[in-house]
């Protein structure tokens, strides 16, 4: 296949003061077929693979950006869950200081009530922070005649009973609360063990 150089041909019509519609005598001696054709072959070839390396190119920056893209996804969630425990851990400090101060106030309503005085208003109280703390998920650990559980119970005395199972919790002294499935006060109980033979 040949071709004509365009270079020479644009000239040819400058030169001549042709028009766009105007036809060329490729016969007359102003062109000169022979000088005039190139053979491409060459550089087709190197074109073809130019655009090759491109697209393996474009296939390299594609799956970097992939990954790029699957690693910022990973942070971004990381971020979040780091973020949701943060608040969390805050919450349940604050929740803990409360309970301190729901807990006394169940042992007032224990001591007046034991004393005949009249806790009508302190039931009121402790009942809107039951709601509350129902309203947040927030729940009582169950610890009276359980077996002991140390994720859920802090022992702080040991009694012998032989009547009942080892590790048997036969007093609570203060409630344990969890949140969402996550022990955030544990209760403070006495536990039982069977007596040593001698």
């Amino acid at each position: 296949m040949k071709f004509y150089d365009k270079n020479k041909i644009c000239k040819l019509y400058i030169n001549n003061n042709l028009q766009p519609n105007d036809t060329i005598d490729t016969k007359d001696d102003t062109i000169d077929t022979k000088d005039d054709t190139i053979d491409y072959t060459s550089e087709i070839s190197m074109l073809h693979k130019q655009l090759n390396d491109e697209k393996k190119h474009k296939l390299i920056i594609e799956e970097k950006l992939k990954r790029l893209m699957a690693d910022f996804n990973s942070l971004e969630r990381q971020i979040k869950l780091n973020a949701n425990r943060d608040v969390a851990l805050q919450i349940d400090k604050f929740m803990i200081d409360f309970l301190q101060i729901y807990d006394d106030l169940i042992l007032a309503k224990n001591v007046l009530h034991d004393e005949h005085v009249n806790i009508g208003g302190l039931n009121s109280i402790i009942k809107n922070i039951n709601s509350l703390l129902s309203k947040y998920e927030i729940k009582t650990i169950n610890a009276l005649g359980e077996i002991f559980d140390p994720h859920s119970h802090e022992a702080i005395k040991v009694i012998e009973d032989d009547a009942l199972d080892e590790n048997t919790i036969v007093k609570e002294i203060r409630k344990g609360y969890i949140s969402h499935n996550r022990v955030i006060k544990p209760s403070i109980v006495i536990i039982s063990k069977k007596s040593e033979c001698e």
